[in-house]
């Protein structure tokens, strides 16, 4: 048999390689972690508030189309879309600071809003005053420019060529 002293050693031998055993397997998951991709946390975002209301009145448009396009180097990243509320506010809270959006707001019965801002601080206040539409342009019609067909002041037509009737042969 093994006398008191060996029998110590022997507990204080296998509670050391225990605690180095134990030491060395958390070092090794602690640098199995720094093996992987590193964590980038995302940027900084902004609070928009966006804000319709009818032009003429100031009431709130509801159920308006409001359609967010973050701009990447020039270039329009995708879109997200959402309907603003009975008080005419959407808000939003994902675009980055620093970044530029192109907001476009669509409403039944009013002309299309689009404009793009620089994100520059944590929270953004935007009022959209909707227009309703104006008369349409047309190259063809009174006050054009163009010389096809333009009315005269008479009321008489007048054309770059002119209206002639000639006889049809017999």
């Amino acid at each position: 048999m093994l006398s008191e002293s060996s029998r110590r050693i022997g507990k204080t031998f296998a509670i050391t390689a225990g605690v180095w055993l134990i030491l060395l397997g958390f070092n090794s998951v602690a640098r199995a972690g720094d093996r992987g991709r590193k964590y980038t946390p995302p940027p900084p975002t902004s609070q928009i508030k966006v804000t319709v209301l009818r032009g003429t009145t100031s009431k709130p448009i509801a159920n308006a189309a409001v359609v967010f396009h973050p701009i990447k180097n020039g270039k329009d990243t995708g879109a997200l879309e959402l309907k603003s509320d009975e008080d005419g506010v959407v808000k939003i809270d994902v675009i980055p600071i620093g970044d530029t959006v192109r907001l476009q707001v669509i409403a039944d019965g009013w002309q299309t809003y689009g404009e793009d801002y620089k994100i520059e601080t944590d929270r953004k206040e935007i009022v959209v005053k909707m227009k309703r539409p104006g008369s349409q342009y047309s190259l063809y019609g009174p006050g054009s420019s163009s010389s096809i067909n333009q009315t005269a002041p008479t009321g008489q037509s007048t054309s770059a060529k002119p209206n002639r009737q000639t006889p049809l042969p017999q």
